[in-house]
């Protein structure tokens, strides 16, 4: 086991200037500058989780190296993390690679409801999102590609006209099983007019989503 999850505070006091906690999780952006020093950084911190065995996400692109470090058998961020953490920060030091914690960030997606037990279950299936371990009212994806959705208590209220809603891109093949699967989880069928382009499904309260496909794009 990894100890007990470590509080903001206390992660705050352990002086890792390269990191911040967001939510459940450590997380740094360090500026590699090109692709080859960036995965000579990957390499170097790999061999070092391997032997903590202890694993970061890490998300490599041509100017930077996003890390996202937490321990998931306690559910937030403990001694392990912060260990881990600084000696990644010291790998960085010897590449002359620097990190800019003002950019890190991590978006997670709100709906209002007056019963989200009524609408969690059409919200899985149509992203394909699960139970959050910690939290009643998240929705998760372990792989962690899509954001977290929770649902926020709200009074009972007439449909708004809503501002924004989720589009949902996925493989052509996965479209109608997706889309099956949200309906029989309580979910509406609003509009196939430009389906497969995409299909127009919300929950029982009126929140909409668009499973979309690359079909019928120019």
């Amino acid at each position: 086991m990894s100890g007990d999850p470590m509080g903001h505070a206390a992660v705050e006091a352990s002086g890792l200037e390269d990191w911040r906690i967001l939510y459940s999780a450590l997380h740094a952006r360090f500026l590699t500058g090109d692709f080859a020093t960036g995965l000579r950084l990957v390499e170097a911190i790999g061999a070092e989780a391997e032997a903590m065995d202890h694993h970061p996400d890490l998300d490599l692109r041509y100017p930077h190296l996003n890390i996202k470090l937490t321990s998931h058998d306690a559910g937030g961020v403990t001694d392990r993390d912060i260990r881990l953490a600084r000696r990644i920060s010291e790998l960085a030091a010897t590449e002359g690679v620097r990190a800019d914690p003002s950019v890190v960030s991590v978006l997670e997606i709100a709906i209002d409801t007056v019963d989200h037990a009524a609408i969690k279950p059409f919200w899985a299936a149509a992203l394909g999102l699960q139970d959050s371990p910690a939290y009643d009212v998240e929705l998760v994806d372990p792989a962690g590609a899509l954001p977290t959705l929770w649902f926020q208590p709200t009074d009972p209220h007439d449909e708004p006209r809503q501002r924004f809603h989720l589009d949902l891109r996925v493989p052509p093949e996965v479209a109608a099983g997706r889309i099956e699967a949200a309906l029989a989880a309580g979910g509406v069928l609003v509009s196939t007019e430009h389906a497969p382009m995409f299909t127009v499904l919300s929950d029982v309260e009126g929140n909409k989503v668009c499973i979309c496909t690359c079909e019928g794009r120019d």
